[in-house]
């Protein structure tokens, strides 16, 4: 049990309880997370504009794909930003040298093996505080992957704030950026976020300005590398050309039928690059008001599920979880490549994919564009034309892991993992 040192604040930290829903036990095994549970309560906290919020915070920080993951909660009042906010100082056990630190943070949080490197922070709804949770912990263990694969000196790590019922105003919003600023200053370091889901680079320069400089991603002219939509969409793209070559044996996507879910910053780059190059691109999405956007972008729009439709290609670009026992049974496409997060439900699926002979490209492999770009401009001082090369490297590395997968008879999830952790950064 941790026992942080209180202070000027009430902090409370407990380990979290029970929660749907459950990670799934292949799952569970790779990401080693039997005790991150989350207790389903919600509790309301008073913001200071003189009304109440409800939301939880769950960072996840990890250093490798088989990272050990502990969850606690607690709470306190905010009454100021410091760089260290005092209250939060890191306690806990460690296993080895650079093992599990254990911090208590700002709402609650979902720590394991630290690492120093850039991970994304999500603002979004859930069902539950548990199906929060258990996004964190899935989406770090990708992040680590990712920056293994990429070959970047990082591990993985996710911020994800659950929104209760409270409708999320403008006031309410400014404030939650500011406790959420005020949780990753209390990490000392260990701990740099950017923007994800319900997050943007003005995000990041608060966070940037209240901290000593832990948060990327901030707007360009403020010294950041900016929005990086355009890189993850860079990214996918030189993923799905090597993937198209392996697959449909062809250098283009001319003639090729390419459904796209999610018309957001990604999925819109990636459609209009598609049909630019003469594919077919049909588009679904859950917002029906994107249709105008679509069929002005000279797109087919469809209110159908892509998954049962007769396409070449399908592009995942909206949340994760598409992907399940259920929505692959019927599924008859040949590739899947796309920038969501957390596509599969569970590892599992890859195995149902491959058996069903669809290639599905990881998105830890597809989406790493965004972060290379990241970390290439705000920490290796790369120049344009040399980070764009290293975001197009995805390309070859799509094809040294389908030809991994074929050489093994492996899946690409499988491949992946295997070359991860060949990279020391993966596996340090």
């Amino acid at each position: 049990m941790i026992r942080p040192r209180e202070r000027n604040r009430r902090i409370r930290s407990e380990q979290v309880e029970a929660a749907t829903p459950t990670i799934s036990a292949s799952s569970r095994m790779g990401m080693r997370a039997s005790c991150c549970r989350a207790r389903t309560s919600s509790r309301s906290t008073r913001s200071r504009f003189g009304f109440s919020v409800t939301f939880r915070t769950y960072i996840s920080i990890g250093r490798s794909v088989s990272s050990y993951h502990g969850n606690w909660r607690h709470e306190s009042n905010r009454s100021r930003i410091h760089p260290r906010p005092r209250g939060c100082r890191a306690r806990g056990t460690a296993r080895g040298p650079r093992g599990p630190q254990r911090h208590p943070d700002r709402r609650g949080g979902a720590l394991h093996d630290t690492r120093s490197g850039d991970r994304g922070c999500r603002i979004k709804a859930y069902r539950s505080v548990g199906d929060g949770v258990a996004d964190a912990l899935r989406l770090s263990r990708a992040m680590t992957l990712k920056c293994g694969l990429a070959e970047l000196p990082h591990g993985g790590g996710k911020t994800v704030v659950v929104l209760g019922d409270s409708p999320l105003t403008p006031p309410v919003r400014e404030n939650l950026v500011l406790d959420i600023a005020e949780t990753i200053g209390g990490l000392g370091g260990r701990y740099r976020t950017g923007p994800d889901i319900g997050t943007t680079p003005q995000d990041m320069a608060v966070i940037h300005r209240l901290t000593p400089g832990w948060a990327f991603c901030r707007p360009e002219a403020l010294g950041g590398s900016g929005n990086s939509s355009a890189a993850t969409a860079r990214g996918v793209r030189a993923a799905l050309d090597a993937a198209v070559a392996r697959v449909h044996g062809a250098r283009a996507v001319t003639g090729l039928r390419i459904g796209v879910i999610g018309y957001g910053s990604v999925g819109r780059l990636l459609g209009r690059s598609l049909a630019a190059d003469g594919a077919d691109v049909v588009v679904a999405d859950r917002d029906d008001r994107l249709r105008a956007q679509v069929e002005t972008d000279g797109l087919t729009w469809t209110a159908s599920d892509l998954l049962r439709q007769d396409v070449d290609i399908l592009v995942p670009a909206a949340t994760g979880g598409l992907l399940s026992p259920e929505t692959v049974a019927g599924c008859t496409i040949p590739l899947i490549v796309g920038p969501a997060n957390n596509q599969l439900t569970g590892d599992e699926v890859a195995t149902l994919l491959h058996e069903r002979a669809i290639t599905w490209i990881p998105d830890t492999v597809a989406s790493a564009g965004g972060i290379i770009h990241a970390v290439c401009r705000e920490e290796l001082a790369c120049d344009e034309p040399e980070t764009d090369a290293r975001i197009d490297a995805i390309g070859a590395r799509v094809d040294r892991l389908l030809a991994h997968a074929r050489t093994h008879g492996t899946t690409p999830l499988q491949a992946a993992h295997a070359l991860a952790t060949r990279h020391p950064q993966a596996t340090a």
